[in-house]
This record gives structure tokens, C-alpha cells and sequence, in this order.
């Protein structure tokens, strides 16, 4: 067979076979001529599919996997790579009979997910300058999403062929589009917050719910006021209180993190007037001025101490300046320039005189966090050649059912009278460390545990088995815990105990060192 341009085709012809009845009401017909277009009957014959000899056309079964014999060898595509090449836009499908591979209407679906073939709607996303427009199928995004049936078949429908969206993000846009026609959730640390977003504009509860998951696996004390910010702005209460868990236990490295100088001022001022933030105030005051510094180059303007003034305004009053430690605040709040001299004056005299003046600053300190202490042994005992310390690792394995944060270790003291020690403390996670401190306690020859804290509280995230280490170096014996347990409850925390194989020095889940583990949850 040859085309209208000469070129050679081959053809593959499938023929019907018609009934009797039919062969002779198609002869009587014939006959009578073709009065009207509805009584001609169709041909007999069919092409179903046509061939190039030259250059083949690559087929839908070329990009999609199908079911082979084990003879043949074939090279075969996922969907899921079919979806990335859509990511390009304006593909289309090259076999007339795609549907045919596909079992299920979500897989049909998929092929849809950016689509040109069939489309009947564009978007046009991003901002002016640098949008990216994106084929849709009506009646897929209506299926979806209430806001676009209400778009495209509700009493206000519109008829637009093209809808411009600029306050969505193409990515964010992309992510949720292939929700809805792929079922599939792919998200990142990039795209997430604009992707709950755009599932919150156009009702996609699933997804918005599924970034809401992910923002509370990967919340920490770099993002959580940042996360606080845009949890109240999506109305997120569930989120908005995993962040106020994260920044009131680790409050210092929250307020010392890049993003808190990108929250609004509301956000601000909520974390200022909280009242279990458990942080030193010469923190939260200079943190406060770092926030007015990015907050004049916001506004365009120079960044003088009048200026950070100004745009920190009733917020500078919520800085608990009173409350802090006297060397803190003259050698750092007194001199910033911030305060005025009348505010200086006032607040040495608030330090120093029996009659304390009246200031608009609150003069009570803040509650903090009381740390709560999960203690793993029934009792304790202590021998003649026992507890001993030579350099060597006193270790423990432990999983909690919820986030927690670990401040430190309790450990025993001696058992020969008052003694010093100095305590090498870790805390790791499959090897990798997340926090250590080096520092002397004081024992008092008593069978009390004292206290050994890391300098930041620890995040600990639920399920997963973290080491606690500890190197004690000290001339005494010491008491030794027995009788311990493998779980525990603390409240409303479940912790669970296993051996280390990083303990050289005795300790395990029956006895030893590490008899607490002191945490805010």
C-alpha cells in the first residue's frame, strides 16, 4: 500500500462477516441509492492499525510494561516513568489502544496526569514573568476536587478554556494534580508547604492531610517556628501543637534558628509572651533583635536601634527583661540602645532597691518545662568491688511510643562518701551522634541519682532505638541499679530498654549505670 506521499505502507485489515439477512438488506439498499446519510450501512471491512515501513512509530506498549511470555524479551517502562516524561508537558499517546493495556481506571488515569491528549482545560500557574501552563480534564479534576466541580459544572461554571492561577506554585500545582488523577502522594521539603496550600484552596483534604503528616516527621527546633507561622495560617491545630512542643523544649535552639527571623509579627508575639518557653531571657532578647534587624531589611529600612525599636513595637515589652541574670542584662540588654535611658534606669533599680519601681515589663520569670525522670531499676545496691570506673562505657538502647525530648542522664553516685566525678555524656542514633556533653556532678554518698545534662535538650522521635552512653572517670565505687526493667511508663510515654553493644563497663537492661533518663514530652 502506498500513501498520498508515495511512501510504502504496510497494512493490518481484520474483515467482518456479515449474516445473510444483512448481505441482502445491504444489496436492497444498494438499489435504492443513498437517499439519506443514517441508512448506509459501514463498510465491511476495517483498518485497524497502520504501519510505517520506514520510520516506526513507538508504541504505547514500547513505554508501558505488559505481560510477556517468557520467550520474549522486551524492554519495559513503568507508568510512574511515563508520569515523569509528563512532567515535560504536551505529550501525547501514540497507540490508538492504550486504554487496552491498563487494567484499572486509576492506571487509565494516570496517563491523563499532564496530559495534552484530550485535554479541554489549561492553567496557566506561578507568578507573572515565569508561569507554566498545564493541561486538565474536566471531569478528572471535578471527580477530585469540590472547588473544581463547582468550576466547571456548578451554577457559576466558567467557560474559560484557560484559568490563570498565580498564587500557586507549578510544583506545588503539579503535586497535587497527580494526586488526583494518580493517586499518588509525592512530596518534599521544597514543595510541601505550597502544596498544602494549594490542597487547601481547591479542598483536597487527603493530600493537605498527608502534608500535614509529613511537616510534623520533619518538624524540628530549624523549622518549628516557621511551621507555627504557617500552621495557623492553614488552620492546622494539631500541627500548630507539635510545633509549640518542639519550641518550648528546645526553645534556645529555636529562637537562635534562621527561620524565626522570617515569622510574622503575630507568631512573634506569641512566642514571646509564652509562658513555658525554656530558654534564658538574654536569649529570647537577642533573638528579638535579630527578628527586628530582618524585619527593617523587610520593610526597607536602615537598621538602627530607633528602627528595631519601632517595628518590634508592643512586642519589646513582652522580653521578660527583669527576670534576667544581673551580668546578662548589663552586659547585653543595657547597652543594645534599644531601651530607653528611663527603661534602664528603671530596670537597675528594679535589681537593686528595696522599693521596686512600676515598668510595662513583666517581672515574673517564665515556668519553663518541668523535666520529668523515667527510672529504669526497681533498686539499687553497691559491694566492695563494685561499681568500678576505668575509662570505660556504661551504655543503654531505649525506644519511647511518642516524641520526646531527652535534657539529660541520671547517674549514681558513690558509695564510699562524698566524691566527684567527671561524666562524658552521648546520645546516638544508629551510630550517627545527636548529642554529647562533658562535665564534673557532685556525689554526696548517697543512693540518689544526679543529674548530667546535654547542653540542648535532645529530640527523640518515636519507634526507633537510640544509644545512651556514658564514661565516667572517678577514684570511688559507686552504686549500681538491679532489678531492671525492659518497659516502662512515664505518664503518657512508653520507654523500652535493650543491651548496647557499645557497653564495655557492665550496664544492661538487669543493671548497671544510666538508671534515668530525664526528658520533657
Amino acid at each position: 500500500m502506498v500513501d498520498a506521499k508515495g511512501r510504502n505502507m504496510k497494512c493490518l485489515t481484520f474483515f467482518l462477516m456479515l449474516p445473510e439477512s444483512v448481505k441482502s438488506k445491504s444489496s436492497k439498499s444498494s438499489k435504492k441509492g443513498n437517499a439519506s446519510g443514517s441508512s448506509k450501512l459501514p463498510p465491511v471491512c476495517y483498518e485497524i492499525i497502520t504501519l510505517r515501513s520506514k520510520k516506526k512509530k513507538k508504541m504505547a506498549a514500547d513505554i508501558f510494561p505488559t505481560k510477556k511470555s517468557a520467550s520474549t524479551t522486551t524492554t519495559t517502562t513503568t507508568v510512574q516513568q511515563y508520569q515523569q516524561e509528563n512532567l515535560n508537558n504536551n505529550n501525547t499517546i501514540q497507540n490508538c489502544n492504550w486504554q487496552g493495556l491498563y487494567s484499572t481506571i486509576r492506571e487509565r488515569n494516570s496517563v491523563m496526569y499532564n496530559n495534552e491528549l484530550m485535554a479541554d482545560v489549561h492553567f496557566v500557574v506561578g507568578q507573572p514573568g515565569r508561569p507554566q501552563r498545564l493541561p486538565g480534564h474536566r471531569y478528572v479534576l471535578a471527580v477530585g476536587s469540590s472547588v473544581f466541580h463547582a468550576m466547571f459544572y456548578g451554577e457559576l461554571a466558567e467557560n474559560n478554556d484557560e484559568i490563570i492561577i498565580p498564587d500557586v506554585e507549578p510544583a506545588a500545582f503539579l503535586a497535587m494534580l497527580k494526586y488526583i488523577y494518580c493517586d499518588e502522594i509525592d512530596l518534599s521539603a521544597d514543595t510541601v508547604l505550597a502544596t498544602l496550600y494549594a490542597a487547601k484552596k481547591y479542598i483536597v483534604p487527603h493530600l493537605a492531610r498527608a502534608c500535614v503528616n509529613f511537616l510534623e516527621t520533619s518538624l524540628s527546633a530549624k523549622n518549628a517556628c516557621v511551621l507555627l507561622s504557617q500552621s495557623c495560617l492553614f488552620e492546622e491545630p494539631e500541627l500548630t501543637q507539635r510545633c509549640w512542643e518542639v519550641i518550648d523544649a528546645q526553645a534556645e535552639l529555636a529562637l537562635r534558628s534562621e527561620g524565626f527571623c522570617d515569622i510574622d509579627t503575630q507568631t512573634l508575639e506569641s512566642i514571646l509572651q509564652r509562658e513555658t518557653l525554656n530558654a534564658k531571657e538574654i536569649v529570647v532578647f537577642e533573638a528579638a533583635l535579630n527578628w527586628a534587624e530582618a524585619e527593617c531589611q523587610r520593610r526597607d529600612l536602615t537598621s538602627s536601634t530607633d528602627n528595631r525599636r519601632k517595628v518590634l513595637g508592643k512586642a519589646m515589652h513582652l522580653i521578660r527583661i527583669p527576670t534576667m541574670a544581673l551580668d546578662d542584662f548589663a552586659n547585653g540588654a543595657a547597652q543594645s540602645g534599644v531601651l530607653t535611658l528611663n527603661e534602664t534606669n528603671d530596670i537597675f533599680l528594679w535589681y537593686t532597691a528595696a522599693k521596686k519601681p512600676e515598668m510595662q515589663f513583666v517581672s515574673m520569670p517564665r515556668k519553663g518545662l518541668t523535666p520529668q525522670r523515667c527510672h529504669r531499676f526497681q533498686s539499687c545496691a553497691y559491694r566492695s568491688n563494685q561499681w568500678r570506673y576505668r575509662g570505660r562505657c556504661d551504655s543503654i538502647q531505649f525506644a519511647v511510643d511518642k516524641r520526646v525530648f531527652i535534657a539529660g542522664f541520671g547517674l549514681y553516685g558513690s558509695s564510699c562518701g562524698s566524691a566527684e566525678y567527671s561524666a562524658k555524656i552521648e546520645l546516638k542514633r544508629q551510630g550517627v551522634l545527636l548529642g554529647q556533653n562533658l562535665s564534673k556532678y557532685f556525689s554526696d554518698g548517697s543512693s540518689n541519682t544526679f543529674a548530667v545534662c546535654f547542653e540542648y535538650p535532645v529530640q527523640i522521635e518515636a519507634d526507633t532505638f537510640y544509644t545512651a552512653s556514658v564514661v565516667l572517670d572517678g577514684n570511688e565505687l559507686s552504686y549500681f541499679g538491679q532489678e531492671g526493667m525492659t518497659e516502662v511508663q512515664c505518664g503518657k510515654v512508653t520507654f523500652q530498654f535493650q543491651c548496647s553493644s557499645d557497653s564495655t563497663n557492665g550496664t544492661g537492661v538487669q543493671g548497671g549505670q544510666i538508671p534515668e533518663l530525664i526528658f520533657y514530652a
